[in-house]
């Protein structure tokens, strides 16, 4: 497993932007990884919003997020981050980073859809109409 500690997030009127990051502490084990964002609003199930494979591929977007978010590593730093744009109160939720190590993966829609053992501590995103 990948120790991963999440940082940004909180509330912000709609329109506004907010920015969360991930940090994978400890030392990285594997040559590739799966790295994503999940969200998951109350009374909702969990749902990939953006995803990257660290050797390529496509980087996925949910289509209700797509245009607006963006993700991004930092492979010196080791983090990954979500900028979110232009957000709307149906963004509300609770926002999650994951990571696997080693993963039979090709690019992000295939990350999206990854069973994940590493999870971030979870960090809270509130848009306010």
């Amino acid at each position: 497993r990948v120790p991963l500690v999440q940082s940004g997030g909180g509330s912000v009127q709609a329109g506004g932007s907010l920015r969360l990051s991930c940090a994978a502490t400890g030392s990285t084990t594997y040559a590739n990884y799966c790295m994503a964002w999940f969200r998951q609003a109350p009374g909702k199930e969990r749902e990939a919003v953006a995803a990257v494979y660290t050797r390529g591929g496509n980087i996925y977007y949910s289509d209700s997020v797509k245009g607006r978010f963006t993700i991004s590593r930092d492979n010196a730093k080791n983090t990954l981050d979500l900028q979110m744009n232009s957000l709307k109160p149906e963004d509300t939720a609770m926002y999650y980073c994951a990571a696997e190590g080693g993963p039979y993966c090709n690019g992000g829609t295939c990350c999206a859809q990854y069973e994940y053992d590493s999870w971030g501590q979870g960090t809270q995103v509130t848009v306010s109409s």
